[in-house]
């Protein structure tokens, strides 16, 4: 008689833990907990992308640090030497502007102005 009770009360516990089981996880399965799971993992992948970025950005600091001393160019400039030249910026002129010629009509008291593109690759 003892195993038939311990029996019957091991198997309804196990009917109780899985029934339970079950309904937690068709309660994450809903659209809702989905979607809030889906931006929480999201939250968290931005936040694990801003520090892989700030770490980036330390080391490439440093790095540049560790290189400009390597190349001297963290040392004080000599102050018998001249400045640096600075180049001033050129402006390209190479490119003329559409030849034009005026019309001697006149219409109403204005002038037209008709455009002569020279473009030999034009067929005629």
């Amino acid at each position: 008689m003892f195993r038939r009770t311990f029996w019957f009360t091991a198997g309804a516990a196990a009917g109780v833990w899985a029934t339970t089981k079950v309904n937690r996880k068709l309660k994450q399965l809903t659209p809702e907990n989905l979607a809030v799971q889906a931006a929480n993992k999201a939250v968290e992948a931005g936040h694990k992308l801003k520090d892989f970025a700030l770490d980036v950005r330390d080391n490439m600091a440093d790095r540049e640090a560790e290189l400009g001393d390597a190349l001297g160019l963290s040392d004080p400039v000599d102050p018998e030497l001249p400045a640096p030249r600075r180049f001033a910026v050129v402006e390209n002129h190479s490119k003329t502007p559409p030849k034009y010629i005026e019309n001697t009509q006149r219409t109403a008291g204005t002038a037209h102005t008709t455009y002569k593109h020279n473009n030999r690759n034009e067929d005629h």
